[in-house]
């Protein structure tokens, strides 16, 4: 398996920072590098335990710091008490935001360019020096709806 931009940017800023790349923090980067959106410290675990990882819940919640202490991941609370993580590609790198059903709890990822432009323009605007930013709508689903 070929590694993806933001897995070689995560490991390389890993290595970067003194961090060795084995074991949880390998597995967390893998893991979350084959995801198409955000996901929990317990579903980090449980997917990489299923794989047959060993990492513990511990060990995944200290990566998942180290990595937003060091902008690799990004915290997305989506408004249900636990925090979801990402990965951050570099400046012009792919960003999605986030739909999220009030029914099922289901996590819709979203991509919108011109969103994308007003939310700069926004900043600029008002001189504001915007690091990164999250987009989460909550309403819901097509299948909660027909319900």
């Amino acid at each position: 398996m070929t590694p993806t931009s933001w897995q070689t940017h995560a490991l390389d800023g890993l290595r970067e920072a003194g961090f060795r790349q084995g074991g949880a923090r390998r597995a967390v980067v893998e893991y979350l590098d084959a995801q198409d959106c955000c996901r929990s410290a317990q579903e980090i675990f449980d997917g990489i335990r299923s794989a047959g990882g060993k990492a513990g819940i511990a060990s995944i919640y200290r990566v998942l710091d180290t990595l937003a202490e060091l902008r690799l991941v990004q915290r997305v609370d989506l408004g249900d008490g636990s925090a979801r993580y990402e990965g951050v590609l570099p400046e012009g790198g792919h960003h999605h935001h986030h739909l999220v059903c009030r029914g099922c709890g289901s996590v819709e990822p979203f991509e919108d360019s011109a969103l994308e432009r007003a939310l700069h323009r926004i900043a600029g605007e008002h001189d504001y020096a915007m690091d990164t930013h999250d987009v989460v709508l909550h309403g819901s689903c097509t299948r909660c709806r027909a319900a």
